[in-house]
């Protein structure tokens, strides 16, 4: 099993002034991390491979710090990068692990899968916070995907 999280809420890209590489969480994202942080770790997530932007650091944090880990980052997740990257890295990984990325990486890369053969088994759901259940095979072939709602936090 694999899980492949959108990140968190993060502040307007619009009122941010910064490079927007490094904007962050807002609150109301650091709390959807904390809750997400709460749902991965009870299920014994191992590892935790995030796009190199802050505010996917960020959304894993929390899971990071609750199962003794660091987060990772890997330039395929980040924003504008292709699809077929982000599934060779999938290969590779052991199953429990977390990735993190942004909302046109993952829809792609669902897509692809789709293509592949791998059955939708939830309708999709694109909003931050969300997290794709990512079901292999034994030969590491992904077979199902299904989606987890974002955590109900207010905003």
């Amino acid at each position: 099993m694999l899980y492949l999280v959108r990140h968190a809420k993060a502040g307007s890209r619009r009122s941010w002034n910064g490079e927007d590489r490094l904007r962050p969480l807002s609150r109301a994202g650091r709390r959807q991390a904390e809750a997400l942080a709460t749902q991965l770790a009870a299920l014994g997530v191992k590892s935790l491979i995030s796009s190199p932007y802050q505010r996917c650091i960020e959304t894993l944090l929390p899971t990071a710090h609750a199962i003794g880990a660091a987060v990772s980052t890997a330039k395929c997740l980040g924003e504008g990068r292709s699809f077929v990257e982000v599934l060779e890295l999938m290969a590779s990984l052991p199953d429990g692990a977390v990735l993190c990325s942004h909302g046109d990486v993952i829809p792609d890369t669902i897509a692809a899968l789709e293509r592949r053969g791998c059955e939708l088994t939830s309708p999709p759901d694109w909003r931050k916070a969300t997290v794709w259940v990512l079901d292999r095979d034994a030969d590491g072939e992904i077979l199902t995907a299904s989606v987890w709602p974002p955590p109900g936090v207010s905003q």
